[in-house]
């Protein structure tokens, strides 16, 4: 996810400071993704080191208000328009611990997936209920919400299926196991 550009592109609309772009990245994206004050600062940092964002001052509050430039627009702008590389895949921590438990001989890896799918359905649950109350008073500012929930649903529909296609797996390696 691109800390980055999202700031780049809350600045679009009107200079904010840190907290204010935390608050803000938080609501529209439902608080799936929270982010560490910290990193909006060293990222703020950097945006201006880059010429991207400069300083405005403060509010009176003794908050640092950052601006976005005439190139920080232009980056926000490529960014938008660009596709999201699919090249390298993001680490996932579930088929990492999978193929590591089918090579032990100490773990199980049935256990293994059991344990993911139960955490999976109830994620799907969550987000599933989470879209009814979103969509049963839904105000035009809830789309933003409803598109992030309906990727976590996606998401964890997939994830269960994939784990399914992993338990037929292993009792097709067991099936071959005990032929041999």
């Amino acid at each position: 996810m691109s800390i980055r550009h999202s700031l780049l592109a809350l600045l679009q609309g009107q200079p904010r400071y840190g907290y204010e772009l935390r608050s803000e990245f938080e609501e529209r994206t439902g608080a799936a993704w929270p982010l560490n004050i910290g990193q909006v600062y060293t990222t703020l940092d950097r945006l201006e080191r880059d010429g991207l964002v400069s300083k405005d001052g403060d509010d009176g509050g003794g908050h640092v208000v950052y601006s976005i430039t005439d190139a920080g627009v232009a980056e926000v702008d490529a960014w938008f328009e660009d596709a999201v590389e699919r090249g390298n895949p993001p680490r996932n921590e579930i088929a990492i611990k999978l193929a590591l438990a089918v090579t032990l001989p100490d773990v199980d890896p049935s256990a293994v997936i059991q344990s993911q799918r139960e955490v999976s359905l109830r994620a799907l649950q969550e987000y599933t209920q989470a879209r009814k109350a979103a969509t049963a008073g839904q105000r035009p500012a809830d789309t933003a919400w409803l598109l992030v929930l309906d990727s976590l649903i996606f998401q964890a529909e997939a994830e269960v299926r994939w784990l399914d296609l992993c338990e037929a797996r292993m009792v097709q390696a067991q099936g071959r196991n005990h032929s041999n």
